[in-house]
């Protein structure tokens, strides 16, 4: 018995050797075993009951381009995460209430990172321009300790922004429209932020609460018994002050109090139809601080490269609802805003020759040679003309001089056939004026010495023969250089007896001789030559055309003896009338700002063509005038 007792236990200390316990981690309290986890709110083992999920989507249609306030977020806000829902040229940014900028503020673009603010550290993101189409963001894990504003520097339509945050569920719930436009992101006016019908009305301009309206057709409700007089209505106090300075307004509050002890009581003791009513009266009417009012920044001066930009800077102070311009000395207690910055659209383009000159487009003479000209970014992108310096932009056609083209006569052999069967005939060849390569002739034609075309032949004696007969050759009709002489041809018949003139038809089977030629007297001396004239350069606003003027011997080589005096002009102004462009009285602009349309290159979308129809107009009529000017 006792070695079945020792048996059983050796195996139990074998067991407990060979089996490791299941290892359990620490929950939240830092129990091992206890699963408490984190719930939402922050809270060790919790049911995520003791915070609330604020969250919504801003979807307004803007017009202004600037800052555009999207939410607030309150102070103690938890896991805040704001994003644009797709990418587009806008940017979100983030400020203080008291005013501190802490993400795209004073018009100044942040690069992503971690940025410090209201407690807590925020994350910004931006997602690569090229490879993403995500929108950017910023996250906090929070809690803020101050309330922070939410904005859109507005530059295009709208893509939507969500917005999250957590709050502790005794945190009210706040969140603000565009400041710009008026808009909200919260319920409408009669909601709580739950979207319940508020029982209390609605708050309007300076932030107090008015109670809500009684529609004139209600049905009055039943009077209650009359009570005794032991409560009446006292005056305890006022409403807040509509502003904290510059005159405000506020109203007086009524309340139900014991006749003889004054305590405050429930308004329902008293007598409603005897309560007075609210009395409106001014407040905190010392004038509120001086401020610098700072205006939008203009437009860079440069559209590449680094320029300028200014706003306008104005000392104001707000008094009785209005804000009035100030002297600049009341505002001496503040740093006085930069009223120009620099500012880079951004690297300027540039014009890069992309070829070597082609060959010229003929072999002799003056025509054109052409190249390539390209205007590259600054990443090595073709872009359009218009990125680059027109005025800075090489030429990518020119003229080129092949020099003179020489000419010569070329002729084929004799033809074998004579003309006449029998007695004086004619045989002929073909004679041309040709472009030759090799030899220097003259530039406009092969010279006096024509070749025969046509030469005589004889096949032997005839009898009563029909023949074409010449006279000799007139006078030159030039006194020096080539000119052209005339000469008589008659039909005849030739017999026994002599000739008889015969009607010219008779002679019409043979070939008749030439009647005209031409003939060289002596040389006439150098002489200025030219081309016509090229076609202009502008057809409007004054252009210019050119022409070749050469000075030439009587061989046609280039000779230095003409009189300078008289040489021919080689280039003039053509087309000198202004280009008047056409001009649409229904073409206008619809807005004052639409230069930051053009800009912003947004013509290409209907809705900014049709607002800003004369200026998107003008941008494609110079598009176009450069285009075809290339």
């Amino acid at each position: 018995m006792l070695s079945v007792l020792a048996l059983l236990l050796l195996l139990c200390l074998h067991t407990r050797i060979l089996v490791k316990p299941w290892p359990q981690s620490p929950g939240c309290d830092e129990f091992l075993g206890s699963g408490k986890v984190m719930d939402k709110c922050g809270v060790c083992g919790g049911d995520n009951t003791a915070c609330k999920l604020v969250s919504g989507m801003f979807q307004h249609s803007l017009s202004k381009v600037g800052y555009h306030k999207i939410v607030e977020i309150p102070e103690g806000a938890i896991k805040i995460n704001v994003t644009e829902m797709i990418k587009s040229q806008n940017y979100l940014a983030l400020r203080s209430r008291s005013g501190r900028s802490i993400i795209n503020g004073n018009w100044a673009i942040d690069r992503p990172g971690k940025y410090e603010g209201g407690g807590t550290m925020f994350t910004y993101r931006r997602p690569n321009e090229i490879s993403s189409t995500a929108g950017e963001s910023f996250l906090a894990e929070g809690p803020t300790n101050e309330v922070l504003d939410v904005f859109m520097i507005y530059q295009q339509p709208n893509p939507g922004v969500h917005y999250e945050y957590i709050l502790p569920s005794d945190n009210s719930v706040s969140t603000a429209g565009n400041t710009d436009e008026g808009n909200t992101v919260t319920s409408g006016p009669g909601h709580d932020q739950n979207g319940r019908p508020s029982q209390e009305g609605y708050e309007q301009g300076g932030g107090h609460r008015y109670p809500p309206r009684t529609p004139d057709n209600q049905v009055p409700a039943a009077q209650p018994p009359r009570r005794q007089r032991e409560y009446n209505w006292k005056l305890t106090g006022t409403t807040d002050c509509s502003a904290s300075c510059g005159k405000g307004s506020r109203y007086t509050v009524f309340g139900c109090v014991h006749r003889i002890t004054h305590d405050l009581v429930s308004d329902s003791l008293c007598d409603s139809s005897t309560k007075p009513s609210p009395q409106e009266e001014p407040c905190n009417v010392q004038p509120c601080p001086a401020f610098w009012d700072i205006g939008e920044w203009s437009e860079c001066s440069k559209t590449c490269g680094l320029g300028m930009q200014h706003r306008q800077i104005l000392c104001r102070q707000a008094y009785a609802n209005r804000t009035l311009n100030v002297h600049s000395s009341r505002c001496r207690h503040l740093d006085r805003p930069e009223s120009s910055g620099t500012c880079q659209m951004k690297i300027c383009s540039e014009w890069q020759i992309r070829s070597d000159w082609s060959p010229c487009s003929v072999p002799c003479g003056v025509g054109q040679r052409s190249r390539e000209v390209r205007c590259v970014s600054n990443v090595g992108d073709f872009v359009e003309d218009e990125e680059c310096n027109m005025k800075l932009r090489p030429n990518d056609a020119e003229n080129c001089d092949m020099g003179p083209c020489a000419k010569s006569w070329f002729h084929t052999d004799w033809g074998n056939r004579c003309s006449a069967e029998c007695g004086m005939g004619v045989r002929s060849r073909s004679v041309v004026c040709l472009i030759n390569h090799i030899s220097s002739l003259p530039l406009e034609g092969c010279g006096p010495d024509r070749p025969q075309e046509a030469q005589a032949c004889n096949n032997g004696p005839c009898e009563s023969r029909i023949e074409w007969f010449t006279g000799p050759w007139g006078q030159c009709s030039a006194e020096c250089g080539t000119g052209s002489q005339q000469r008589a041809v008659v039909c005849l018949m030739k017999s026994d007896e002599g000739y008889s003139v015969m009607p010219p038809y008779e002679c019409s089977s043979l070939d008749k001789p030439l009647g005209q030629q031409s003939c060289h007297m002596k040389a006439c001396g150098a002489k200025w030559y030219y081309t016509a004239w090229s076609a202009c350069s502008k057809t409007c606003e004054g252009g210019f055309r050119v022409r070749e003027v050469r000075c030439l011997s009587d061989e046609m080589t280039p000779s230095e003896e003409c009189e300078e005096g008289l040489k021919p002009e080689e280039k003039e102004e053509c087309n000198p009338q202004p280009c008047v462009p056409h001009i649409d009285e229904n073409c206008r602009d619809k807005y004052f700002n639409c230069n930051v349309v053009v800009q912003a290159r947004l013509c290409v979308y209907n809705y900014y063509k049709m607002a800003c129809c004369a200026s998107c107009t003008r941008v494609a009529q110079r598009q176009l005038a450069s285009k075809s000017y290339r």
